[in-house]
């Protein structure tokens, strides 16, 4: 992440935000420069080069309403691994006992963070919810991409690569996690309704939420079914990592048609080498900036749209160098800060 904005602090940072707040003059109007809304970003993890791109975009939404004179201190603050659910749910409580203004969240769990979610509305702090779904209704908008369709998405590129028949593998992601979940579920639907010809060998393995553990988990796969079968579908960025490294050790890289999702410039290397095949490309830039500014709206007292999809494209060797395919991959990520922020 390159940004080299003051104002989208990391840790501690609404400690900072807290203690200049009475600085700032109590009775100007929420929003204004000198009582900005306090907004907290809360991502599934911080290492990923999805959430860095996330934590670009939120950025870029923070100096888009500034632009509008709305005024946003930002805090991003997330648990280091994407399986860590109570640092999550520590996160939120924490935000919301500070009271600040809103919360945005990519949550671990659909349903582990429903009860910090709805501890925080009633103290008065409403969520947008962000990528993944949350079991509750007591949020202001679920920002993400139609994930379900993603998957179909994969099913169908997949059924292409293998010309309508052969054996394929999917790997999953981990238990609890409602957008991967939506694309194991679109995926499987997809290839049972129109690819008949393409049996599953597998579909009930998970590749846990490093690139390291997905190794493991497809270095399983390919021992205990060899040579067997044609096609894979992994379902997010560290699983798509994970089955690319255990295909290239074993020998089977491009000869096994890998579908994979989220894009990186790893991937797209390995695309252009002739080891993936295909994936299913999000705008988490897009769905980053959405999502802030739908909760600045929100705050500012304008109806919002209870569900926005920011939609997904599949890419593959032919159009991986197309003008719109390359904004998704290489989004700018430099922003400036505003002053005075």
């Amino acid at each position: 992440m390159r940004a080299r904005a003051a104002s989208l602090t990391v840790l501690g940072a609404s400690t900072l935000a807290l203690s200049t707040l009475a600085c700032r003059g109590a009775d100007a109007p929420k929003g204004s420069e000198a009582r900005p809304f306090r907004v907290a970003f809360v991502p599934k993890g911080t290492t990923h080069e999805f959430w860095r791109t996330m934590h670009a975009g939120a950025l870029r939404a923070q100096i888009g309403v500034r632009a509008r004179g709305v005024h946003v201190d930002l805090v991003w603050k997330g648990p280091l691994r994407e399986d860590d659910r109570e640092q999550q749910v520590q996160v939120v409580e924490s935000f919301a006992a500070q009271g600040m203004d809103g919360i945005v969240l990519a949550p671990l769990d659909a349903r582990a963070l429903v009860r910090p979610v709805e501890d925080a509305r009633r103290l008065g702090v409403p969520a947008v919810i962000v990528d993944s779904a949350l079991d509750s209704d007591a949020i202001v908008s679920f920002v993400a991409t139609d994930n379900v369709r993603g998957g179909a998405m994969a099913a169908d590129a997949l059924g292409r690569l293998l010309g309508g028949k052969g054996r394929a593998l999917l790997l999953r992601y981990q238990e609890g996690s409602a957008s991967t979940g939506q694309r194991e579920e679109g995926f499987l639907a997809r290839l049972r309704s129109a690819w008949p010809g393409v049996e599953l060998l597998v579909a009930d393995q998970y590749a846990g939420v490093t690139v390291d553990t997905a190794k493991r988990a497809a270095e399983n796969l390919l021992n205990r079914h060899g040579r067997d079968f044609q096609g894979v579908f992994v379902v997010n960025e560290t699983s798509t990592n994970g089955m690319l490294l255990a295909l290239q050790d074993a020998g089977l890289a491009g000869g096994v048609k890998l579908v994979g999702f989220d894009g990186t410039p790893g991937l797209v290397a390995a695309m252009r080498a002739g080891h993936l095949h295909a994936f299913v490309l999000q705008d988490p830039m897009r769905m980053a900036a959405q999502a802030v500014e739908t909760m600045v709206e929100h705050l500012q007292g304008r109806p919002v749209p209870k569900r926005i999809d920011t939609e997904a494209v599949v890419v593959a060797p032919e159009n991986l160098d197309t003008p719109g395919v390359r904004a998704l991959l290489e989004p700018p990520q430099d922003e400036e800060a505003p002053p005075g922020q």
